[in-house]
């Protein structure tokens, strides 16, 4: 399990590159689940436009990305997808990584079933809205520690390492309302990995 002062770091890009490699583990109701983080995002308060506490705006959705680094912020897009972010930085700051898309590793047959697929392809988990059903992950986990030894969702380091050349970075996703903001290459992906989301 990863420890807090991973979280905590004030840099929220390189976070979001450190967990590239890392896995997204999950346990409900005993059948445990994870997967390989292969995509990310980073946003940053109060500076940046296409974060949720843009200009340290806080709502009862956003309070959670106040809190210490180390925290689960789940927020429901399109009133359909529930999106799975990694609060970061110290108290106040605001930052968080989304989780863009992973590799299933364990126990895929679950996943699948939550999917309702019979078989092993990109989409089971190439997507934020996909790989949080794939590994159960709703809006009411939100605030959710991933420090607590008995939480639901963790993240594991398993030993591996992607080397900053083995990172692609670019724009993210749907933030074109974001103006300058909107071009920054806050997105990253591991090269090479066929379960990222399409490239824009």
């Amino acid at each position: 399990m990863l420890p807090v002062h991973f979280y905590t770091r004030p840099d929220v890009v390189q976070v979001a590159k450190d967990l590239l490699g890392k896995y997204l583990v999950t346990s409900f109701d005993g059948q445990l689940t994870a997967g390989k983080i292969v995509e990310t995002e980073a946003y940053r308060a109060p500076d940046d436009r296409a974060c949720h506490a843009f200009g340290n705006r806080r709502t009862a959705r956003t309070e959670v990305m106040f809190q210490e680094g180390g925290r689960a912020y789940v927020y429901l897009c399109y009133g359909i997808h529930h999106l799975f972010n990694v609060v970061t930085g110290p108290e106040d700051m605001a930052h968080a990584v989304l989780v863009r898309a992973v590799q299933p590793i364990d126990n895929v047959d679950i996943m699948l079933e939550r999917r309702s697929l019979s078989r092993l392809e990109r989409k089971l988990t190439a997507g934020p809205g996909a790989l949080s059903q794939a590994l159960g992950i709703s809006t009411g986990h939100s605030g959710l520690s991933l420090l607590d030894p008995t939480s639901n969702i963790w993240i594991e380091d398993r030993g591996e390492v992607v080397i900053e050349e083995n990172i692609v970075a670019s724009p993210r996703v749907g933030v074109g309302f974001a103006g300058a903001c909107a071009v920054w290459p806050w997105r990253f992906r591991i090269a090479g990995s066929s379960w990222t989301s399409p490239a824009r």
